[in-house]
């Protein structure tokens, strides 16, 4: 079921990522801000390997600011035109609110479970 399973730390934020059924799903804990976005777009966009279906699962986060929100933006895009598609789920609602708030949710779908998002 699991390709493999990576971790990566910066600051607060803690990335774990494994690959079920061709879709990348990168697990997300602690807090997304400028001092975690490098490790934030290395797991949404690893430059060893093409990604085109990839699903975030914020659960675990706690915390996202605007550097958050412009990694999310750039993975978009660059996941889109490899022909792909960026999933959010399991945001809470402080964070989900901020996606909702800057307009996030209108062109990268939003899931309550990662269930939902591999299922769309």
């Amino acid at each position: 079921m699991s390709d493999h399973d990576n971790t990566a730390r910066s600051g607060r934020l803690s990335a774990t990522h494994h690959t079920v059924d061709g879709v990348r799903i990168v697990n997300l804990r602690g807090e997304i801000d400028h001092t975690s976005r490098d490790a934030l777009g290395q797991a949404l966009l690893p430059e060893d390997e093409a990604v085109t279906r990839v699903v975030a699962d914020l659960g675990g986060v706690s915390f996202m600011d605007s550097s958050g929100i412009n990694v999310f933006i750039t993975a978009h895009r660059q996941i889109g035109a490899a022909g792909g598609r960026l999933h959010i789920a399991a945001a809470n609602e402080a964070v989900l609110r901020v996606l909702t708030l800057v307009g996030v949710d209108t062109f990268i779908p939003c899931h309550p479970t990662v269930r939902q998002a591999l299922n769309a």
